[in-house]
């Protein structure tokens, strides 16, 4: 598989990913790496700083791709496969527009930025 190929499976199987984390025939484990993925994903915070020139983008090129394969590898194949078609299907009209997904990440800024500053006070 190319490059490009991969980078649009890519943008497939995230979605299909979330997905199948709501599926209750989802395993226990799959979840949980289901739910350390798409956090990681979905998180502006990386393991390793976008401004380290070349090293810092690394981890999106590597990590997240090895986290998605392994959560579907995890995830039962029937289960995966719907979970695409579903994920095609939310994408058709547009981006979905449930903006408490984002709720996570925003609480997780709110509490750095609160311990930034109680440190420096």
């Amino acid at each position: 598989m190319k490059l490009k190929e991969r980078a649009k499976q890519l943008k497939k199987d995230i979605p299909a990913v979330f997905l199948a984390l709501k599926k209750k025939e989802t395993p226990w484990y799959a979840k949980v790496l289901a739910i350390l993925t798409i956090i990681y994903a979905l998180s502006p915070i990386d393991l390793i700083p976008d401004f380290i020139p070349v090293v810092g983008y690394l981890d999106d090129l590597i990590i997240l791709p090895l986290m998605v394969a392994a959560t579907i590898k995890l995830v039962p194949n029937d289960i995966i496969n719907q979970c695409r078609i579903e994920s095609e299907q939310i994408w058709k009209d547009g981006k979905p527009k449930k903006w408490y997904y984002a709720t996570p990440i925003v609480l997780i800024w709110l509490i750095t930025i609160a311990l930034i500053i109680k440190a420096f006070l």
